[in-house]
């Protein structure tokens, strides 16, 4: 069983760390680096992982390292763990956002094997989305390694060109924000048509977690669940319709489009440090 080292101990990371030893991954191999006393105790007593103040160390250790620092310092921390990765070159995974391989590369150093994964908030529940990329020089071993990390929180998915990563972002990445306000607006609207504020919100959610068990789960596309439920003449076909005048796939469509922009900003932005 391979030593992995993650650098930062945020949200992140503990999912991460929850979904491998629930998968049966030895605490005892999962290396935290955390700066924070009482982060790092918690980790310690929740998993009985070992922890570190010590960057250098853990990549020196660690056959695979997670990167799960913000990425406004992975900059500095990158360019710091690159003469330890030079001796080591344990495999890389990234999963800050916003930051492209070639920049990670020139900051950790020629020859790391590197990927860069965008995983999304469901992961702390092991229903995550993940989005992986990497060049073509990253063997099949180091693949299914970086897979194996990331699936231990839920669906693993590999793009083939890095600009798609982007999409991933507005997908799934920004995609729980999308959810939440729709179904914030249907429990504003359930409570304007007189339902008490509970009643509205176990609504909502039970409706919410219905529909996505169906998509799922069931055989059929999308399209079709929907006219399932939307019988000729009926309730449902009215507020569809209602939807439909009122542009909403039109709206969906520049949102995405817009976190994509924005990613593409970031991205530029922060890889100017």
């Amino acid at each position: 069983m391979k030593t992995i080292a993650f650098i930062g101990g945020g949200n992140m990371a503990g999912a991460l760390i929850h979904g491998l030893v629930e998968d049966g991954t030895d605490p005892g191999r999962i290396l935290v680096v955390e700066p924070d006393t009482t982060r790092r105790e918690q980790l310690a007593v929740r998993f009985g992982v070992r922890t570190t103040e010590d960057n250098t160390a853990a990549a020196q250790e660690a056959e695979i390292l997670v990167l799960a620092v913000k990425p406004q310092v992975l900059p500095q921390v990158a360019k710091a763990l690159a003469p330890a990765l030079a001796q080591n070159r344990p495999l890389c995974i990234s999963i800050a956002a916003g930051i492209r391989h070639a920049a990670l590369q020139a900051w950790l150093g020629e020859g790391v094997p590197l990927v860069r994964a965008m995983p999304n908030t469901p992961a702390m529940l092991q229903s995550g989305a993940t989005g992986l990329y990497a060049p073509p020089s990253l063997d099949e071993a180091q693949r299914e390694a970086a897979e194996h990390v990331l699936r231990a929180v839920g669906m693993v998915i590999w793009v083939e060109e890095e600009s798609l990563m982007d999409a991933v972002t507005a997908v799934s990445g920004s995609g729980p924000a999308y959810f939440f306000l729709f179904m914030e607006a249907m429990e504003q609207a359930a409570i304007d048509l007189g339902l008490p504020a509970e009643t509205a919100r176990l609504l909502v959610r039970q409706t919410a977690l219905g529909a996505t068990r169906m998509a799922l789960e069931s055989e059929l596309d999308l399209p079709t669940l929907r006219l399932g439920v939307t019988s000729p003449g009926g309730t449902t076909e009215r507020a569809v319709h209602t939807f439909e005048e009122g542009g909403l796939r039109r709206l969906v469509h520049q949102a995405l489009e817009a976190a994509r922009d924005r990613s593409q900003e970031l991205s530029r932005e922060l890889e100017k440090e």
